[in-house]
C-alpha cells in the first residue's frame, strides 16, 4: 500500500471518529477546545435518516449531469477564520458511474454569512436535530449550542484515492433563520480553482450549523452598554 493510500485510510478513519465524537463529547466543550464559535455538519451524524435518502449524502450537480456526493463535519471561527473540517466525497458521471472517491480537508474559512438563529429551535428540537431516535433523550449534549442558518465558504483540498489532489471552494448552505431567496434550501456548491466545471445545482443533503456562543451571533448581537470601570472619585479631607 502506497504512503498516500495509507494517509487517506488514516484520515478517513479519523473522519469517522469526528462524527462519532459529536455523540459522546458535549458540543460546548468541543467548540471551546477548538476555539471555534460554530460547529457544522454536512449530511452526516444525526442529520442522516436511514429512511430518507434526501438527507445524506449531500449531492450537487453540474450542467452536464456529473455530480459530487459529499459529507463531513467540522468547526470554524468567524473572527480568526480558522477552520478544522474533513469529510468524504465521490465524483460520479452523468450516468451514475463512480469516477473517483476520497476525502476532503478544509484549510481556510473564506467567509461566513449568518442567517441568524433558527426560530423556535428549542421547541422544534426533534425536527431540527434529526430522527426520533436522537430526540429529547439526546438533547442534553446540545446544551449551550443553538441551531443557526448561514452560508459558509470554505477553501478545501480534495485527495482522491488515486490521482493528484485538487483545490476547490465549497459553499455550505443551511436554510434556517432569515433565509435569502437565492439559497432557499440546505445544500452545497462546489467550484474548482483553475477552471473546470462548476457544481451549483443542489440536489439533496441536510446541513446544520450550531452556534456555540449565541451572544456573538451577527443576527442576535446587541450593543453592550458602556460600563464605567473607573473608580468613583472620593474627596479626602485632611
Amino acid at each position: 500500500m502506497s504512503s498516500q493510500r495509507e494517509l487517506l485510510t488514516w484520515v478517513i478513519a479519523w473522519t469517522v471518529g469526528v462524527g462519532l465524537a459529536l455523540f459522546v463529547v458535549p458540543i460546548p466543550a468541543m467548540a471551546q477546545s477548538n476555539s471555534a464559535d460554530y460547529i457544522f455538519l454536512i449530511a452526516s451524524g444525526f442529520l442522516c435518516d436511514a429512511g430518507d435518502s434526501s438527507s445524506c449524502p449531500a449531492v450537487v450537480k453540474s450542467v452536464d449531469g456529473s455530480s459530487y456526493e459529499m459529507n463531513g463535519a467540522g468547526t470554524f471561527d468567524t473572527k480568526s477564520k480558522l477552520v478544522t473540517a474533513t469529510g468524504t466525497f465521490t465524483h460520479k458521471s452523468p450516468y451514475g458511474n463512480s469516477l473517483e472517491t476520497g476525502i476532503w480537508l478544509a484549510n481556510e474559512l473564506v467567509g461566513f454569512d449568518s442567517y441568524g438563529i433558527a426560530p423556535g429551535a428549542r421547541m422544534q428540537a426533534g425536527s431540527v436535530f434529526g430522527p426520533p431516535q436522537f430526540g429529547p433523550r439526546r438533547m442534553p449534549m446540545l446544551s449551550g449550542a443553538m441551531p443557526a442558518g448561514g452560508l459558509a465558504v470554505l477553501r478545501i483540498r480534495l485527495l482522491p484515492m488515486w490521482g493528484p489532489s485538487r483545490t476547490a471552494v465549497l459553499q455550505v448552505i443551511c436554510a434556517l433563520g432569515k433565509v435569502p431567496d437565492e439559497h432557499p434550501t440546505d445544500g452545497i456548491r462546489l467550484t474548482f480553482e483553475g477552471g473546470g466545471a462548476e457544481f451549483d445545482e443542489e440536489i439533496t443533503g441536510r446541513v446544520l450549523f450550531l452556534l456555540t456562543t449565541p451572544g456573538t451571533s451577527p443576527a442576535a448581537r446587541a450593543p453592550n452598554p458602556e460600563v464605567d470601570t473607573k473608580p468613583a472619585h472620593t474627596e479626602v479631607r485632611q
